[in-house]
């Protein structure tokens, strides 16, 4: 029969400025008492973007499930053996703890993970963190009651294709493990155990005297020999440096915190946002290794290989890291899509005859194509030249997404000259890859969904291939590059294909293609070209935004296992009914584990920022280069600090009780700025650098604005 334990998560916001320290507690009864095949999807989370680390409890032994974004087995071959794997699993046997309740609290502000274990006699409290400033895990074990006997153990999962050794030097217990046969890239990672305060593999753990563990983790692509390294770093390790790593791991999540922040009414809302933003801070920093599909690695099967899914599973969370202004986590997501344009480039030749890149479905880091030579699709039309594509061209063109809008809410230079090859093959793609015919530019052979066809001008692709010209104008021109190319790309954009539409029910929505698939019961691709695709904003004609909220109101998509992360935004950006929104996003909030992770959904992190996202769109979005404040019901109250707006600027107000005020604008770049008058019919007088300036009026107010300049606003 299976054992069943209550888990509690509290979750303590220590968040600045508008947003009050809030600690939030959940509750779930009779969860699964094991970590879950696939993810920690509801267990208690760490990490610091580089290592992660989960707990789960069974039969008297409390598992952390160790594993890192840069540890896989890196093969290009879909033979289900490629893909993250864990690291190494530190096992703590309780004697005595068979039939012991289970509950843990998790810190939000640092990440802190405090379990309880208790029987009638005994209780072991374990709090356990992951330092954000050095791939170090401190956990402390303190006993109820009376002493409590804990053996430790250091595994990892029965692996054939993993090369596994372990050991002890002087009295630190070690683990090395890796992948060097049959792999493209080797791989190699190392754990090294210590006890700062006893001394003996079974411990019996004394009333006032706590056991500390420390563990240090590291792989090859940070250290040449991880091993050596990672029992030179424990080795330094003791009760002093503990105290000193805490302090800089509790100043780093301070800054974090501080990078903006908002303050809603609903408080299961502000829980949601901020734990979201705390699951990207905490699986998402590694420049060169994103996280995968499930962020958490607890096993060597994940589904789908846990790869980097390149139809938008991969992209979804980090959707939202723009405007919350945490652009250190939201970096690491180009990495594998540059690191693969080599492949890219052969298939566009290869299977197009086109230049440019055309890309799988799914890939790994560093080049890693682990959807290659898929057996089960080897005779069928999803798979071409060796790559499974689905007849989908478009995931190339759908992994440009986040670099414009990393490119839009920056315009830094610098960034833009790094994604600026991998843009310039988009457009080449796409370039030879449409046909012209009756004044028009047609997509042909394109599935809309995973196998969906030879579709016609999919709706999401004319998205897509919007926002690329219009990215590469934008870069062609900041950068002085290919400019002479821009006449071809501003043809494109006025004469390409008008989005398909049909009748459903009576009212006009759009159609998913305008050959082929017209709509999809359980997806929501059919308003992507809204959102994440931003091709439609407030700014279009009247009858363009009442066709796209007809399909919203059809589709009623606001909890869909695939695409929730992108439904809400695309209701924001069209003007969609805020009360509606407001009111299902907070049903979608309820619908979770206690650590975020959306209830029931297979896809592991892609919502983790769906309702950061939604929120900052409605306290201020951005698209198109206008901004507008507080699309939310009326009678709300709101704040928000420092979310982070196309043009490179960072804004900031407050709506208390109707009134607008504290509107501030912070210029990193200098460009013009164009804000939907916060106060209608009113002037308004533009405060620059604490000087007073000019007064404007009008339902739009434009400005000029200098580099690094603070604009205050204030109604007149």
């Amino acid at each position: 029969m299976k054992r069943y334990f209550i888990i509690l998560i509290s979750l303590f916001l220590a968040i600045p400025v508008y947003a009050q320290p809030t600690a939030y507690k959940n509750r779930w009864e009779k969860a699964p008492s094991r970590i879950p095949h696939n993810s920690s999807v509801d267990a208690p989370l760490m990490g610091n973007g580089d290592l992660t680390m989960s707990v789960g409890y069974k039969n008297g032994k409390l598992s952390y499930y160790l594993s890192k974004n840069d540890f896989w087995r890196l093969r290009s071959k879909a033979d289900g053996l490629s893909g993250p794997r864990v690291v190494g699993i530190l096992d703590l046997k309780i004697e005595g703890f068979n039939d012991a309740s289970f509950s843990a609290e998790q810190l939000l502000n640092n990440g802190i993970t405090s379990s309880w274990l208790k029987n009638q006699q005994q209780g072991l409290e374990a709090k356990s963190w992951v330092s954000a400033t050095d791939n170090l895990i401190f956990i402390e074990l303190t006993a109820t009651g009376k002493a409590v006997k804990v053996s430790i153990g250091l595994t990892a999962p029965d692996n054939s294709m993993a090369n596994l050794k372990t050991g002890k030097s002087e009295g630190i217990d070690w683990l090395n493990r890796s992948f060097q046969d049959h792999v493209d890239i080797s791989t190699e990672v190392a754990v090294a155990i210590k006890q700062l305060n006893y001394t003996s593999d079974t411990i019996n753990i004394e009333l006032g005297k706590p056991l500390i563990l420390a563990l240090a983790v590291e792989s090859n692509f940070k250290a040449k020999d991880p091993l050596a390294h990672v029992l030179s770093q424990i080795k330094k390790i003791n009760t002093r440096s503990v105290t000193k790593i805490a302090q800089k791991h509790n100043q780093w999540w301070e800054r974090y915190w501080n990078r903006s922040s908002v303050m809603v009414a609903d408080s299961v809302l502000m829980k949601a946002y901020y734990q979201g933003l705390y699951t990207m801070a905490a699986c998402s920093r590694d420049p060169k290794f994103p996280p995968g599909l499930f962020g958490w690695v607890t096993t060597e099967t994940p589904m789908w290989n846990g790869d980097y899914h390149l139809n938008y599973n991969f992209q979804a969370p980090f959707y939202g890291l723009f405007s919350a202004n945490r652009l250190d986590q939201a970096i690491p997501h180009d990495a594998p899509l540059l690191d693969f344009m080599l492949r890219g480039e052969w298939y566009a030749k290869n299977v197009t005859d086109t230049r440019g890149i055309l890309y799988p479905v799914g890939i790994g880091p560093l080049g890693i194509e682990v959807t290659r030579d898929f057996e089960q699709y080897m005779h069928g039309p999803n798979f071409e030249k060796g790559g499974l594509f689905f007849g989908q061209r478009s995931n190339a063109a759908y992994g440009l997404l986040n670099m414009a809008q990393h490119w839009r809410t920056t315009h830094d230079a610098s960034y833009g000259k790094k994604i600026y090859p991998y843009a310039l093959a988009v457009a080449s793609f796409w370039e030879d890859y449409l046909k012209y015919e009756g004044g028009k530019y047609v997509i042909y052979g394109d599935a809309i969904h995973e196998g969906s066809g030879k579709d016609k001008n999919p709706i999401l692709s004319l998205g897509l291939v919007r926002n690329t010209f219009d990215l590469m104008i934008d870069l062609s021109s900041a950068l002085k590059l290919d400019e002479k190319r821009q006449e071809k790309w501003k043809d494109i954009l006025n004469k390409l294909s008008d989005f398909p539409v049909q009748t459903r029910n009576g009212v006009k929505v759009f159609r998913y293609t305008e050959e082929g698939t017209a709509w999809w019961n359980d997806n929501g691709l059919g308003i992507q070209h809204i959102y994440p695709a931003n091709a439609i904003t407030l700014d279009d004609k009247d009858e363009l935004l009442t066709i796209a909220r007809n399909t919203i109101g059809e589709m009623k998509r606001w909890h869909d296992s695939n695409t929730s992360n992108s439904f809400f935004a695309a209701a924001i950006r069209v003007g969609y009914d805020p009360v509606v929104i407001m009111d299902e996003l907070h049903k979608y909030a309820l619908r979770t584990y206690p650590n975020g992770f959306d209830l029931n959904n297979p896809h592991g992190i892609e919502n983790s920022c769906t309702v950061a996202n939604a929120l900052n769109e409605m306290l201020c979005m951005s698209a198109g280069n206008v901004i507008r404040l507080f699309n939310i019901p009326k009678g709300q109250d709101a704040s928000f600090k420092n979310i982070r707006a196309w043009g490179a600027f960072l804004v900031s107000a407050r709506l208390d009780k109707g009134q607008v005020s504290e509107v501030k604008i912070k210029s990193e770049k200098g460009k013009p700025c164009m804000i939907i008058n916060p106060w209608p019919d009113k002037k308004v007088l533009l405060i620059r650098n604490g000087k007073k300036a000019e007064v404007l009026y009008g339902n739009r107010i434009y400005f000029n604005t200098k580099i690094n300049e603070l604009i205050e606003m204030q109604s007149l």
